[in-house]
Order: structure tokens, then sequence, then C-alpha cells
């Protein structure tokens, strides 16, 4: 048997087993189905993109309990000038979550009404009162929530390859989802072997060891996404494990086959597999766990696919739970459509001397602590044997292949197990909004990167990147001198850092009315009706200021147009409230109207530029995105928004 084992490097293991996997179409997810929407769907992954049905909430719903009024009835109301108004013809009590009434567009909370009876006099049913006494006014949408202030229909909700957590069962629910199409979920077998071996629970004797290794790799695997299915113990007999594991992979899509994998004259693992498949590693340069078996085994019943995958786990329980790290979750992920589990690495000063085989990827546990400013780690038991360094460990600090031993006080990096960040592969992108954004984010997603959006407007977005609070910028800042985008606002709010300016999208904006366009507006010149109400984006955005300056062009004051102070921070928030009757129109893109079913008068065509600082620019971090504006597949998603043009997606404008 000494034959067979040979070491090989890591990563040519790990491209060996990858290759046979996907030659036996075994690459990729294994299959989806699906399942109702409901807490069993807690863990599992999405196998497609889910966006939103319905808004949430769907109605302009009350946010206190209270009395439901016209704000503009409430106008003059003071201490001394309060402004009394009857129940049923001028107010109506509602609760907390009640949908308004058509007419009303604010809540006064009851604890700041007077109850009155038809008299006068203070009401005992302080909610059935005659009619209430106000002492203060209230701005329109006082304490209501307007349609959508959650959720938007057709926004992105969940990307595909998400693993569901409990809130994203609530927001899938509350944007009208029922049921959801998943990964389905990888059976992998659990065979232990060994004569030495006693279930749980048995009396023990010297040279009985309780077999618990199969529950660490079922936990594993249980907790990856996957179906562990645990098999009797057989002992160390050949044929025996020969039948067992044919088995197995005639019921399952992975099958570990725990101990035997090493060269002693019990050691049969390498053996079955030769002799039901084929034997692709035996012995993988790593410590611990080198003498790992990897290999692919026929099925003897008619299946969609004819192999299966076996890997033969060492025995000793340090080893048997690192191969579970090292090959098995890479595997479950590739089948569940997820991304890796990729545990957040630190820098960190060892505190002693360690050697290292020579030629190994050595998995060394320590401890992690913070003295001072110094970051420090401990190396703790080495022994394969030993769980409880396991369980002990922060980390894993990992010496690659050719380093022998690091003195004390040398810098290593640290995989953490605890606690877990994503921070470190997130984009901060803070400025304008875009709906080609969340596209953007569920490319990245892909990726590894996780996109962060914070819509502050063009000018937050500029005033983020000065103070270093951000990667990049989405900007689409209308200079009225020279009719250029967002190049005099670098320069003025910039001047400090160097900033390269690159084309993302040219898009339309204009005004966004209901079907079939009831109020028959066709310019801005009609905002100054006084039938139209209008909503406008918040101060600083792009959208805001093109439209100031256009109002300019045309003599038309903020104050001769009805909604001008309301505000609303996206494109699609502003079609929410025009969808929702909160007004007649507003100014946004077209996406933004088709999305939500408006109809749209196209006024203007302008350029969405992402600002980002030379020290990120040239970051791996923001490599992704670049490599996504080069892609054509990426550009053709874009252009498929109604009033997108990508043509010129990537073209660098400036570089100072």
């Amino acid at each position: 048997m000494s034959v067979y084992l040979h070491d090989i490097p890591l990563d040519q293991a790990q491209s060996i087993f990858l290759e046979n996997l996907q030659a036996a179409g075994l690459g990729g997810i294994l299959g989806s189905e699906e399942i109702p929407l409901d807490e069993h769907a807690l863990g599992r992954v999405l196998a497609e993109t889910v966006w939103a049905r319905l808004s949430s909430p769907h109605y302009h719903a009350a946010a206190m309990d209270g009395f439901a009024v016209r704000a503009e009835d409430t106008y003059g109301a003071s201490p001394s000038t309060p402004i009394t108004l009857k129940l049923q013809t001028q107010t109506v009590y509602v609760d907390t979550g009640d949908p308004m009434p058509n007419w009303a567009n604010a809540v006064v909370p009851i604890e700041q009404t007077e109850p009155l009876e038809e008299n006068g006099s203070i009401a005992k049913n302080a909610r059935q009162p005659f009619a209430i006494r106000l002492r203060s006014a209230l701005p329109p949408w006082t304490h209501v929530r307007p349609m959508g202030e959650d959720i938007i229909a057709t926004q992105l909700v969940l990307p595909a390859g998400q693993v569901l957590r409990p809130v994203d069962l609530g927001a899938l629910a509350a944007c009208g989802q029922s049921r959801l199409l998943v990964s389905r979920k990888p059976r992998v077998g659990i065979i232990p072997t060994g004569n030495e071996l006693v279930e749980i629970g048995k009396e023990v004797q010297a040279g009985d060891i309780i077999e618990y290794n199969s529950i660490v790799l079922a936990a594993q695997v249980q907790s990856w996404g996957g179906l562990p299915h645990r098999y009797p113990i057989v002992r160390d007999d050949f044929d025996d494990i020969c039948q067992q594991v044919q088995l197995a992979a005639n019921e399952n899509d992975l099958v570990l086959l725990n101990a035997g994998s090493s060269a002693g004259s019990e050691d049969f693992s390498a053996r079955v597999v030769d002799s039901l498949g084929k034997l692709l590693v035996h012995g993988v340069a790593v410590r611990p766990g080198h003498p790992v078996i990897l290999g692919m085994i026929r099925r003897s019943v008619n299946h969609a696919t004819n192999s299966v995958p076996v890997i033969g786990v060492p025995g000793y329980p340090v080893s048997a739970a690192l191969t579970g790290e090292i090959f098995v979750e890479p595997l479950l992920a590739r089948w569940l459509g997820r991304i890796p589990v990729s545990p957040p690495e630190i820098t960190a000063t060892l505190t002693r001397k360690l050697t290292s085989p020579p030629g190994d990827t050595d998995f060394v546990r320590v401890v992690v602590g913070k003295v001072g400013d110094k970051m420090l780690a401990a190396p703790i038991s080495r022994g394969a044997g030993v769980i409880t360094s396991l369980v002990r460990a922060d980390g894993i600090a990992i010496l690659e292949p050719g380093i022998q031993g690091l003195d004390a006080g040398s810098v290593v990096n640290v995989r953490l197990y605890r606690p877990t960040s994503e921070l470190e592969r997130t984009i901060f992108a803070i400025g304008s909004h875009d709906m080609s954004l969340d596209l953007l984010a569920q490319e990245l997603y892909a990726l590894r990167r996780r996109l962060v959006s914070s819509n502050v407007g063009s000018l937050g977005g500029l005033i983020a990147l000065k103070r270093q609070e951000a990667h990049l910028a989405g900007s689409h800042l209308l200079d009225p001198q020279s009719g250029e985008y967002n190049i005099s606002y670098i320069r003025q709010y910039l001047p400090e850092v160097p900033i390269s300016l690159v084309v993302w999208v040219h898009r339309q904006q204009g005004l966004l009315v209901l079907s079939g366009n009831p109020k028959k507006i066709t310019s801005l010149q009609d905002l100054a009706r006084a039938d139209v109400q209008f909503i406008n984006r918040q101060k600083g955005s792009g959208t805001r200021v093109l439209l100031d300056y256009h109002l300019q062009n045309l003599g038309i004051k903020p104050n001769e147009i009805r909604g001008y102070e309301l505000e609303e921070y996206t494109h699609l928030g502003v079609a929410a409230a025009v969808v929702s009757g909160r007004a007649d129109c507003g100014l946004g893109i077209t996406a933004a109207a088709k999305a939500l079913g408006l109809d749209f008068i196209p006024l203007f065509a302008e350029r969405y530029d992402f600002v980002i600082p030379r020290y990120h620019l040239e970051s791996p971090l923001l490599s992704p995105i670049f490599d996504l504006m080069r892609s054509e597949t990426f550009r053709q998603k874009v252009n498929s928004l109604p009033g997108y043009d990508a043509s010129q997606m990537g073209t660098i404008l400036l570089q100072e």
C-alpha cells in the first residue's frame, strides 16, 4: 500500500479534483427546488435573484395612533390660536398601521390632541370625540408611512447565492413572495471505519476510541448547507468497506470515508476507492491532514450522473475537521451556488518561534489578543489528535510551502474563526442614486465583493470622498456655466485629492406621470400650475441641480411649484410617490417610470459618472468594477434598462 501514498501540493490536489468534478458534470449547482416561504427556508441558498413583486407598505399607512387629517387644515394652529376639527368630516381616528383615508396626508398623535364634546367640554372617549383641538400645525406626510417606504416594487431584494437569514424571510414576504427557488441541498454520506471505534455512550476499554469524527463532519456539512447521512461504523474489512461505500455512493452526492487513509496494514481507503472507481490523489502536502484521499466512484444504479466524488478523511480529529474546511466546504459552496466561506484575515505578531515541515502548507492554530496597539498570535498545541486545540483556537495561521520556520516577532496572517466580518470586501458607493447600481451589486456579489450604496446625492458623495468615507461616488452634477458634468464640482470640492472621473452611463431624465397622463403634463412649465402636485429630489442631488438650472432658465420660482419642498432620495422613490397618488409628477429617469408602470415625458439626456480617488482606483478591491465595465455582457444588461446607454462605460474623462 505504501506505493499509493505520495504527497502533492495543496493547489495541485485541488486542481485535479476540480477538473474531474467538471468532467463528470459536477462543477456547478446540482439542482434547484421550489419551497414555501416559511421558517424552514432559513439557511437555504437562493437559486435565482429575487425582485420585489409588491411595494412595502403597499398603501399609505398611519405611523401613530391618532387622527388622520389634511395637513393643510392644520396650518395656523398654535398654542394661542388652536384649530378645531370635527370628527368624520375633517378627521378620523386611526391606529398604527391603518390605511390612511384618501383625503388625508398626516396623522396627529392622540396625545397631541384635545378631545372635545359637542358643547366644547373635554370628551371622556379620547378616540371617539365630537371634535379635536390642535395647538400646532403639521407638515404633509407627518407620522405617515408612505407606500414604498421600505420596499418599492421591482427593486432588487436579494441576489442569487444569498444564504437566507431570518430578516431576509421577512423582506421576501413583505415584497409579495410566497415561494422560493433554492438550490438543492447536496447529500453527503459519512462512513466511519476502524476496529477500535465504539459508538458514543458505550463503555470504553483500553484501545477503544469513541467515534465522534462523523459527528463533527456531519455538523460541518449541515452548517455549510448539506444534508449529512452518518452510516454505522464499519470494521476493518476490505469487502465490507467496499459494500458500504458503494451503497453510500448510490444514495449520496459525496462520500466521506473516515480513517484508513494512511499506509498501514489496515488502511483500506485508497484500495477501496481504486477498486470502485478512480483514485486521483493519495497524499496532500498539508499539516495536519497529509494522507487525504481524493477520488471518483462509479454508481451501480441509474442516475443523472454516473460518478460520485469521494474524500478519504484522515482519522485524527484535527486533520478530519481541517480536511472538511479545505475540501468539503468549497465543494458544497460550488454545488449550492453560494460564495465559499471566507474567514476575515488580520495580521498579527507571533509570540514564539514556529517550525514547519519543509514543502508543506502548515495550518497553525493560534489564539489572538491585542496588547496595546499590537495584535499578537500565540500558537497552541499542534497535535493532530487534540480536538480541543480547535475549540480554543481564535484562528489559523497558514505557513506556505518553503517556510520552514518563523521567529518570534514575525508577522503572520491569521484566518479568524471568530468574529467574522465582510468589511474587507465591501465597496462603499456614496452619492447619487442610479438603478444600474442594483445590477452592479448583483454582479459584484458573484465576484466576492459587496456593494453598499448610500443615496445622499451627488454633492454628498463628493463630500464623502473628501472625508475618505467612500471608495467611489456616483455623480451627475451639471455646471450651468459650461454645460459639462461633474468636473467643476470635483475641482471645487476635491482640490487636493487625486481623482479619476469615469463614465458610467448616459440616461434620460424627464417627468414621471400616471399612466395616461390624466393631468396632461407636457413640460416643466406645467409644474407651476395650481392643480399639479410635484415631488422633488433632495438638495444636493444631481437631479435637483438639473431641475433648478432649467427652472431658472424658464423664470419659474420654486415657491410657485406645489410640492417643491417635498423630497425623495431615489428615482424609484419619486416613482412610488407618483404611482401612490402623493404627487402628480416628479423628475426622474426612464427606468424608474417603466418599473412602476408610469408614463415618461423625456426632457433631458445626461451623463452619470463614477468619481474615484486614485488610491482606490488602483486597489484590487475595485478591480472587478472595471472588469465589468469592459464586459459586453454586463453592458448589455445595463442597456436593457429603459433609457440607458452604456456604450461609453469605462471611459476615463479626467485624471487629476
